[in-house]
């Protein structure tokens, strides 16, 4: 841009908090980028014209905008160089930003997209992604294309296919097909960064809890009584038992249900163990977050603006939900202690959120807590995160294999 003058016009596509408080941050960081100027497309359509209206080195844009500019500009779209950061959330073809920036993608000479999950379920997920860099050029002008020449269906129900599996091979043609436009790099490789620990924190619940969650978990179980599990059903399966875990459930009036307070009580002891050093909390369902604030009245739930504060020490306990500060988000000087009160399925969202704190400018040994209450869905979850095979087909064959448990046990009582 500065020095061969090669780009012009270059859009920035991030999300929210990112787009708001990292990328600006960071050009003033760089000694190569002082003098760049960015214009930030977010608010109200009116702030957002004013924007655009606004001269600009880089025009940086959340990605929730992206359908609002491209039916802005349609035709006339301006921006020859676009950057994605994090790639990855446009990776669904059926997504409207997907869609928007597919429409306008020919107006474009050059994309750059930037993520540190390229396939966090499966390799399906590229497709969108390499697309938009290439136009359709490696991996076929459709996700039908791609998907009948490197996948076959692996379980299916007459013309309705629940899951894909890659073809013999196919996984090395992929890679092979995008490796000329891919360059992947590890931080371990190129930087120094502070030894990382992970613990694992088991809770056990007390009889009577325990009677609830056996009782609950296999009442849940029953009501799946199709010989094949679908994905939805094994999603709301899984989700009723995760919440089961972390000590509240919603019943179907969407009122909370209490069933036990063990993992608040090594969230308790933790951060009193930590002496006084800011410890950041994921959750992830609503009912924890109010369940934690009561219990600990110094936590504060993330929030527009709250990055510097914490990273200044100005925050003790950082509530955050992997879904949405996951990505981008530096919050490495605040802190070095990380608590996971609920686990996650997603291998996407959980090594995001730990990229919070493990990540260049971090100085000191990063510590992970997984509070894993005994015998629930709790102790699979953080088998699969281990292995990093996080996703829908693990998500799947848990809840199958314990479906066939609970009814193995049903059976052998009756007998």
């Amino acid at each position: 841009m500065k020095d061969y003058e090669l780009i012009d016009k270059t859009l920035v596509i991030a999300p929210l908090k990112v787009a708001i408080e990292t990328w600006p941050a960071e050009l003033k960081k760089w000694d190569a980028f002082h003098d760049f100027t960015c214009s930030v497309i977010t608010g109200p359509p009116a702030k957002r014209l004013a924007a655009l209206d606004q001269p600009a080195d880089l025009y940086i844009i959340n990605r929730e905008n992206v359908v609002w500019l491209a039916e802005f500009y349609k035709k006339r779209w301006p921006f020859k160089t676009v950057v994605i950061d994090e790639l990855s959330s446009f990776k669904s073809s059926k997504s409207k930003r997907f869609k928007a920036l597919r429409k306008v993608r020919p107006l474009m000479d050059r994309v750059i997209g930037l993520t540190g999950t390229p396939a966090p379920n499966t390799l399906m997920d590229l497709w969108p992604q390499i697309y938009l860099l290439d136009g359709g050029q490696r991996l076929g002008k459709t996700i039908t294309a791609y998907r009948n020449r490197y996948f076959y269906p692996a379980s299916s129900s007459g013309h309705v296919v629940y899951s894909w599996a890659l073809k013999p091979g196919a996984e090395d043609e992929i890679y092979n097909a995008i490796a000329d436009i891919c360059v992947s790099m590890k931080a371990e490789d190129y930087l120094k960064l502070p030894q990382r620990l992970n613990q694992t924190v088991s809770v056990e619940l007390k009889p009577k809890e325990r009677r609830q969650y056996d009782e609950l978990e296999r009442s849940l179980v029953l009501e799946l009584n199709g010989t094949e599990v679908m994905a939805a059903n094994a999603a709301v399966l899984s989700n009723k038992l995760l919440q089961m875990a972390n000590g509240a459930i919603y019943d179907d009036d969407h009122k909370v249900q209490l069933i036990h307070n063990a993992k608040l009580d090594a969230l308790e002891q933790i951060i009193e163990e930590a002496n006084g050093q800011p410890v950041l909390v994921f959750y992830n369902y609503q009912h924890d977050l109010d369940r934690i604030m009561q219990r600990l009245p110094l936590a504060h739930k993330l929030e527009t603006g709250d990055v510097k504060k914490w990273n200044r020490g100005g925050i003790p306990i950082l509530l955050a939900h992997p879904q949405s500060s996951g990505h981008g988000l530096n919050l490495q000087q605040g802190g070095h202690i990380i608590v996971w009160f609920s686990l996650t399925w997603s291998l996407e969202y959980y090594q995001q959120a730990n990229a919070r704190l493990d990540r260049q400018g971090q100085t000191k040994p990063v510590i992970i807590y997984h509070l894993v209450a005994k015998d629930t869905v709790d102790e699979k979850v953080i088998e699969v995160l281990k292995n990093k095979a996080a996703g829908q087909d693990e998500l799947l064959n848990a809840v199958k294999a314990r479906i066939k448990s609970v009814r193995g046990e049903i059976s052998g009582k009756i007998k």
